[in-house]
């Protein structure tokens, strides 16, 4: 840790909340340099739903690198390439009845995100988008301008431009529907709002606090995206491949966006990729016009692929995310009882947060909890809700361990705040 204090930017984050070197992981435990074992409730902040080191994925990536196949091909035909594309189509899309066409960005989930807000500002000659109250959608400019929280906003160190902030489902906690304001807003030729190019949204928020939205206030938005001539754009970079119990976290509202934009457990094993999903429709690119260095990773399609065949062909696995997420969900409710439900728990599926209220607090059980082996990262607007992405393949015996932990940890730091 002493290189990494000496040579690394200030800008490092996770090495400050968990504190140590870590030199081997599998499935959900992580082995630090010392032989510390910790059972992992972070998961790449998303991008391991498979685990780490997922055995068998592992194999499909050894088997392709072994073969001298293509790793690094720009936007060129490929075999990786193909095969990803018709097992994406064959296993996900066509069993839900969706029809997209594949759009590979450069790796990571903000580059996916401005591309899906470029493509929709060239399809509608529009300029504003409509992101929500807590949004999150990635760290550069495009992407940066569409997120609330101000934290990240400041460090651009310029002005914002092209969005517009509504309230997300819940925001007003009261009985008025911010899908209702949206829409009047939206219709209202004297509102001082201009026609949106775009909206965005995440079905679960996850950097805003775990905030879920309803079946029909996601319902409401998608019509209304339509009823202004918008491009209806879901943020499925972190909920989705499974993380709320379906493919993707909108099938529960049985959504058709007209963009859905993914990356991070994407490639399966934690390798960089992200791509666009267009309806065929608005697929109005013109060759090159939207281009990188880094798209399509041979590799992490072909681990990518592997995925889609290890865990989606059929609906065993789906069923299983869904149970254990019941079991996490029960666990953390009846944690909050215990102490006279002054914490909130929210969540769909295997994702979930846990509102401490203060950020104190969170962070306080956060660092007591890596102290006793868990590694578990808080999310809100101030980081006061320690927030829950397990590995979808953790078994039970072992997401119970860390749920005891995380129990242990809390008893113990409001008893500290007793006693002070």
């Amino acid at each position: 840790m002493n290189t990494v204090e000496t040579l690394e930017s200030n800008v490092r984050a996770y090495s400050r909340s968990f504190p140590a070197v870590f030199s081997r992981a599998r499935g959900s435990i992580m082995f630090t340099e010392g032989g510390r074992k910790v059972i992992d409730f972070l998961s790449g902040a998303g991008a391991l739903n498979y685990g780490h080191n997922n055995q068998e994925i592992k194999a499909a990536i050894s088997e392709y690198l072994d073969s001298d196949g293509v790793v690094h091909g720009l936007d060129m035909a490929t075999p990786a390439k193909v095969e990803f594309m018709e097992t994406f189509s064959s296993i996900i899309l066509r069993e839900r009845n969706l029809h997209y066409r594949f759009q590979f960005t450069g790796p990571t989930g903000a580059n996916a995100v401005e591309a899906a807000l470029k493509l929709s500002r060239k399809i509608t000659g529009r300029h504003n988008v409509i992101s929500f109250t807590n949004g999150y959608h990635g760290q550069s400019l495009g992407a940066i301008a569409a997120s609330g929280n101000r934290f990240y906003r400041k460090a651009s160190s310029i002005a914002l431009f092209g969005t517009t902030f509504m309230p997300y489902d819940g925001y007003l906690g009261s009985a008025d529907s911010p899908a209702d304001y949206l829409r009047k807003v939206l219709m209202d030729e004297s509102s001082g709002i201009d026609l949106p190019a775009a909206i965005l949204v995440e079905t679960v928020q996850g950097e805003g606090g775990i905030n879920v939205a309803g079946k029909e206030w996601l319902q409401s938005v998608q019509a209304l995206a339509k009823d202004v001539g918008a491009i209806f754009v879901v943020d499925d970079i972190q909920m989705g491949c499974g993380r709320t119990g379906e493919f993707f976290s909108f099938e529960f509202a049985g959504l058709s966006p007209d963009i859905v934009v993914m990356s991070k457990s994407l490639s399966g094993f934690g390798l960089p990729l992200s791509m666009l999903l267009i309806k065929e429709a608005i697929d109005a690119w013109e060759p090159g016009e939207h281009t990188g260095t880094f798209r399509g990773n041979n590799l992490a399609l072909v681990s990518a692929k592997a995925a889609l065949n290890l865990y989606w062909h059929n609906q065993t696995f789906s069923q299983e995310v869904r149970r254990l997420g019941e079991f996490m969900r029960r666990r953390l409710d009846a944690i909050a009882h215990q102490h006279g439900n002054k914490f909130v728990v929210r969540g769909r599926g295997m994702v979930c947060g846990f509102d401490c209220k203060t950020t104190e607090l969170a962070e306080a059980t956060s660092h007591r909890a890596f102290e006793k082996g868990l590694i578990v990262e808080r999310c809100g607007a101030t980081d006061q809700v320690v927030k829950f992405l397990p590995a979808l393949t953790i078994d039970q015996e072992t997401l119970g361990q860390g749920l005891d932990i995380f129990e242990e940890s809390l008893c113990e730091m409001l008893n500290l705040a007793r006693a002070s």
